[in-house]
């Protein structure tokens, strides 16, 4: 696997198990966390929200779904 894509699918996991640990959180909240800019991060939430992971109750913040996932390491 290339390995930037490696890290983003790493992120992203990352990124869905800090809002499903936290409940609600921001675009911003997730950047600062992250270390990325919220270009970085909006890409990752869209991925989830795709995947119908996580949703936005409203403008710029995010929590999880009740859609079951089995993490691997």
């Amino acid at each position: 696997m290339n390995p930037a894509t490696s890290r983003m699918l790493t992120r992203v996991k990352s990124v869905y198990l800090f809002i499903n640990e936290h409940g609600i959180v921001t675009t911003e909240a997730l950047a600062e966390e992250f270390g990325t800019t919220s270009r970085t991060i909006q890409r990752d939430l869209n991925v989830l929200a795709y995947n119908d992971l996580v949703r936005s109750p409203s403008r710029g913040k995010w929590t999880t779904t009740k859609k079951r996932v089995k993490i691997t390491s």
